[in-house]
């Protein structure tokens, strides 16, 4: 989800006092329909002929939404897929689905839970034992709606699922990608980075936003986006790349942690005004493969596939730095580090 819910209902309730004015009605559903066909993408996946043969992909949260819709694109490609799932009985079901779709049989399920970094480090190290290769790691898996709570490893769920998790993999799969020829890591984010703020005390859940369900998913979208800033800059003497992207308005599975009530308001909004989960997936294709986005790195892509600035606090590099710092210690990297060096 890209707007707060907030934002949703100041938005969209004139649509209901509006249905008992037809003409006005009308004009209004044409003038959100000419905003939402003007805002897709123009860069179309099926028109480019990047194939993918021998190069191995990562998509975190592949079972569903524009996830999945990712990694059948790679499959499609003749790429050795990997599908990234919490749910052994949803990411199988995807797998077959994306096999029998795209005829392509390299195509594999692995699970992970990006909330747990224990679960991300056993995943990594099976990853690092069975492939010899990582061209691309796609960090699409994140929520929303999520209790205010913390993990058992004392981490803030929301951080830990949507931030934390991503940071480690991406961490511990790096050695990897860099034997890769020209890597791509994309993460994906969203437009709503720009309501997010980074307080270190969230991080074990202290002084949490109490007033706002998705106010720990916007501060998560915004610290996506200092990784990909402090990672290329960690990154600038390899060829390996890394962008953030945010993929538009989408119809997908993210409100499925809000009550009844949400998600039937959200899917009737989406239904009519949203990208469906294929089309939200484009620009996150279009980072990793595509000709134009090679060499490119540490930059912020929008839903239309444009080169666009994040705001201000995103392009903050002692923010960034101090964010990394912190991420590093919470999730144990620095001492891993140091032993692997030592």
């Amino acid at each position: 989800m890209d707007l707060s819910l907030t934002d949703m209902f100041l938005i969209f309730s004139p649509l209901f006092s509006l249905a008992s004015h037809p003409v006005w009605f009308t004009v209004s559903v044409v003038l959100f329909l000419i905003v939402r066909l003007q805002s897709r993408a123009q860069w179309r996946p099926r028109d480019c002929p990047v194939d993918l043969t021998g190069k191995t992909a990562i998509v975190t949260g592949a079972n569903t939404g524009i996830g999945r819709y990712i990694a059948q694109d790679f499959a499609q490609r003749n790429a050795r897929v990997i599908l990234a799932c919490q749910s052994l009985e949803r990411g199988g079901r995807a797998e077959q689905e994306i096999r029998r779709r795209t005829g392509n049989n390299n195509v594999h399920l692995r699970i992970v839970n990006t909330s747990s970094m224990e679960s991300v480090r056993r995943f990594s190290e099976q990853i690092k034992k069975e492939e010899k290769r990582l061209d691309i790691l796609v960090n699409n898996a994140g929520a929303t709606g999520l209790q205010l709570t913390t993990t058992p490893e004392g981490l803030e769920l929301t951080i830990a699922t949507n931030y934390l998790g991503p940071f480690l993999l991406t961490n511990l799969l790096l050695d990897l990608m860099k034997c890769s020829p020209n890597a791509r890591i994309v993460n994906v984010s969203s437009m709503n980075h720009k309501r997010g703020k980074v307080d270190f005390r969230h991080f074990k859940g202290e002084n949490l936003p109490r007033r706002s369900l998705d106010a720990m998913y916007n501060n998560t979208k915004l610290m996506n986006v200092l990784f990909t800033l402090e990672l290329c800059n960690r990154l600038r003497h390899t060829a390996v790349t890394v962008t953030a992207v945010h993929p538009g308005l989408v119809m997908s599975e993210i409100m499925r942690n809000y009550n009844l009530l949400i998600r039937i308001l959200f899917n009737l909004i989406g239904f009519f005004f949203f990208k469906s989960s294929e089309e939200g997936a484009v620009s996150t294709i279009y980072c990793a493969v595509s000709e134009e986005m090679e060499g490119v790195s540490g930059k912020y892509i929008d839903s239309d596939c444009s080169l666009t600035l994040p705001c201000p606090t995103a392009r903050d590099k002692a923010l960034a730095k101090k964010l990394w710092d912190v991420s590093e210690s919470l999730t144990g990297l620095h001492e891993q580090t140091t032993e692997e060096t030592s």
